[in-house]
């Protein structure tokens, strides 16, 4: 313990791979450079391998572990759980984690089917009502750089939107003998890089414009049809892995593009893939107003690009931002000016905001209810994608 004296929150993880891992750096760090109004406590982290789970906890810094999420929904001693785990699992363990009174924190995409999403946001208004939070983990909107983008537009510095392109680049399954994961399997995962990355890139634009997608028209590929299967993904193939494994089929996207439209008339264009050979994660951004532009790329996350279009044209240009002031989004509790936050702050900032909106008794952003509205987009790229990419409109 750090000595503080505010009132604890328990919290409870199920799953601890990738994800789990980023949000228990989170749960650990937030309360050591940012005072918080509650004081997060990490007491049990949920898995099916016994073995497995109390190996990472002991690794990540969690009190106690639990064979099943079940047993989560049982404990006093949890407030909140925080759910890591593949997306098929998502509608079931945060709709009885709400109607158990446990404020949620669920990794995106929110689900795998609008029917799970909007069962989803059902259970999480009525919680609401009993004062029970809930947020989906889009983190990307937690850089600073993204906060001073959402400003810039919201101030008006950039006018009226004209133009959003945003593009999530990866290479990691770019060889065609890399294995099998329940990402490439759609009944675990529900979709692939339009799911994966995509609905990142649609909540950024959504985010820092502050409009809606209102229709979209959209391709999507999978380049790469069967591949080796990994060892943890065997059982679900029935193969054993190894030299000799069996290969088994990818049943999603590897590559989503689609168009859209912007509820302000503006034009979209977004692409998300994990075929970019060279990019790493790349989350390229560009909105163009009738007053000016701004350009980010995570890549370089730390800066943002601004254009003020009103200045002497014999001068105006694109301005590099370096973003590491006290007064930028959450800056000042860490380090001295130029000194550059990486991919984990995000995650405690997404901590800090939502222990925060708990706190004052406010639901959090984004809500379930914004979850849902990236997944009907996600939804209406893939009818468009599936009907000859015929145009799909948004409610």
């Amino acid at each position: 313990m750090d000595g503080t004296t505010a009132a604890p929150l328990g919290v409870g993880m199920v799953g601890y791979a990738f994800m789990g891992a980023a949000h228990s750096q989170a749960w650990r760090t937030a309360p050591r450079f940012f005072d918080l109004p509650l004081h997060p406590e990490m007491r049990v982290l949920g898995g099916r391998d016994a073995v497995a789970v109390k190996a990472a906890a002991d690794r990540l810094g969690w009190r106690d572990t639990a064979s099943s999420w079940q047993e989560l929904m049982a404990r006093d001693d949890v407030d909140l759980v925080d759910i890591c785990t593949p997306g098929r699992t998502h509608a079931e363990i945060a709709v009885a984690a709400l109607e158990a009174g446990k404020h949620v924190l669920c990794e995106k995409p929110l689900a795998n089917t609008i029917e799970e999403a909007e069962a989803m946001v059902a259970a999480a208004e009525a919680a609401a009502a009993r004062g029970v939070r809930s947020m989906v983990g889009y983190t990307y909107r937690r850089v600073p750089a993204v906060q001073l983008a959402r400003q810039l537009v919201a101030d008006g510095r950039i006018g009226s939107v004209r133009h959003v392109r945003v593009q999530y680049l990866q290479d990691w399954l770019a060889d065609p003998e890399a294995p099998l994961s329940w990402r490439l399997d759609k009944q675990q995962a529900g979709s692939g890089a339009l799911g994966d990355i995509g609905s990142h890139a649609v909540d950024l634009a959504q985010f820092i414009t502050g409009e809606r997608l209102t229709g979209v028209s959209g391709l999507m590929e999978t380049f790469v049809h069967e591949r080796p299967v990994a060892a943890e993904f065997a059982g679900l193939h029935g193969s054993a892995a190894g030299p000799d494994a069996a290969r088994g089929p990818v049943t999603v996207d590897d590559a989503a593009v689609f168009l859209a439209r912007l509820s302000g008339g503006g034009l979209g264009v977004f692409e998300a893939t994990r075929f970019a050979t060279g990019r790493k994660n790349a989350i390229r951004l560009e909105v163009n107003g009738d007053r000016g532009s701004l350009s980010f790329d995570f890549e370089d996350m730390n800066v943002l690009h601004f254009h003020d279009a009103t200045e002497d044209a014999a001068v105006a240009g694109f301005r590099r931002i370096v973003v590491t002031e006290p007064q930028h989004a959450y800056v000042g509790h860490w380090w001295p000016a130029g000194h550059g936050l990486g991919y984990e702050h995000a995650f405690t900032h997404q901590v800090v905001d939502l222990v925060g909106a708990i706190a004052a008794g406010q639901d959090p952003s984004p809500s379930f209810a914004e979850g849902l509205a990236v997944q009907r987009v996600l939804d209406a790229v893939e009818r468009s994608a599936a009907d000859g990419s015929r145009w799909v409109a948004l409610g």
